[in-house]
């Protein structure tokens, strides 16, 4: 694995590719990019064969050990690893520790091992146990072990600082079994930068962990709702300044498109995909505009468009901003569009826009339709991963900027709206 850098733009912003994936080193993914999430190997609502109506999807695809730990002794009598046992087309795995979008109950880790949760209960696992699971997927790169207990905002610095040291200590453990493995050889590790919400620990994690031969860097702690974003920000910038530029970083938790934007200007290279899953169990559709070429018929599309929605936070009954919904996405579910006869965002490609409107989005959720998860999942993944290559090119074009302004007015037009 090897990340090679095109340009570094404003100091932070990093354009390149992340060549020589897999064992056999014939993958890439460009960054700044996202991986593909999935819940035990599949993207949620899609089957591999509709999931693959989607072009230009990304060549890693996360599994989170909360999702199969419980059947590993199905994989180690399989014995074919975990690709194979899923159906999964060519792709790269990736392996992490927890599933992003389901929390995990705080107070179940120790000095010799952590936990995950599946649909079964809590999972404790040691280093010897953990690695076994490593050595029975048979990913392409995972995460190593570690303690991610020190996000919330009352955790004391003698927490944050152990925390540091287990998931070093951890990582130390889980590097000796892994050259001494045979089913691991070629397979890449990622080391975990913790530190919860103080500078001097985070950094001292950063260098401890950029000490040790690991392909990569995990950003954790940092989700959305556990800091302030300036905050964050400060914090991964630190953190960026004591990491080698040849090796990717990787920030879990964080997917809404100002907060992306925020941390690759920051120096983050790679994200988790999880944010479209999200806006579809919402009953949503991602809807925000990241087109920055010139074009009049656009511009008038677009007006229309924010003209329509104005005020939809006020007058939709059935919408809880507490429930995260966000300003990038359109409630389906709103009365507004049961006769709202265009596609979900004029101009997407995705199958969903290319044959449905957003009245029959509508009566699919209102009348609990499967189809309607299936429909706004693959566009929801579309339009994200469309954000992501408009995010390249503006890098690529010294556009950032512009980008920025678009992308942010959305979250803009939220605000007003609430006032």
């Amino acid at each position: 694995m090897k990340l090679e850098l095109s340009r570094v733009v404003q100091g932070g912003c990093r354009l390149g590719v992340l060549k020589g994936l897999g064992r056999s080193g014939q993958h890439s993914l460009e960054v700044p990019g996202c991986l593909l999430y999935t819940r035990c190997g599949t993207v949620p609502h899609l089957t591999q064969d509709t999931l693959h109506t989607l072009t230009n999807l990304p060549s890693v695809t996360q599994l989170t050990l909360s999702t199969i730990a419980e059947h590993q002794e199905v994989l180690e009598d399989f014995k074919d690893g975990f690709r194979k046992f899923a159906g999964l087309h060519d792709t790269v795995l990736y392996c992490s520790l927890h599933d992003p979008v389901t929390p995990c109950p705080a107070g179940h880790i120790t000095n010799k091992t952590v936990s995950v949760w599946g649909s079964g209960g809590r999972i404790e696992l040691t280093v010897a146990k953990f690695m076994a699971l490593q050595r029975t997927v048979r990913p392409d790169w995972y995460q190593s072990m570690a303690d991610g207990e020190t996000w919330q905002s009352n955790t004391s610095r003698k927490r944050v600082r152990k925390s540091v040291d287990r998931t070093l200590a951890h990582l130390d453990e889980c590097l000796l079994v892994h050259h001494k493995t045979q089913e691991l050889q070629g397979v890449a590790v990622f080391g975990v930068v913790e530190g919860g919400d103080i500078l001097e620990e985070r950094v001292r994690s950063a260098k401890e962990t950029a000490k040790r031969p690991v392909a990569g860097f995990c950003l954790d702690g940092l989700q959305t709702g556990s800091m302030d974003q300036a905050l964050r920000i400060q914090l991964i910038a630190a953190v960026t300044k004591e990491l080698p530029e040849g090796k990717p970083r990787l920030l879990q938790g964080v997917g809404r498109p100002d907060e992306v934007l925020a941390c690759v200007e920051a120096g983050v290279d790679l994200f988790e995909s999880f944010f479209p899953f999200q806006v579809t169990e919402r009953g949503c559709a991602l809807c925000f505009n990241f087109d920055i070429t010139p074009d009049p018929e656009r511009a008038v599309l677009e007006a229309d468009e924010e003209r329509d929605t104005a005020g939809e936070t006020h007058e939709n009954g059935e919408l809880n901003l507490d429930d995260q919904m966000t300003s990038f996405e359109i409630n389906l579910k709103d009365k507004r569009y049961q006769d709202d006869f265009r596609p979900l965002v004029e101009g997407c490609g995705c199958y969903c826009c290319r044959n449905h409107q957003r009245a029959y989005l509508h009566h699919l959720l209102v009348t609990n339709e499967l189809l309607a998860g299936v429909l706004l999942m693959l566009h929801n993944t579309a339009h994200y991963l469309a954000f992501f290559g408009a995010l390249r090119e503006a890098l690529a074009q010294d556009t950032l900027d512009l980008l920025k302004k678009k992308v942010l007015k959305e979250k803009c037009g939220q605000t007003k709206s609430k006032e």
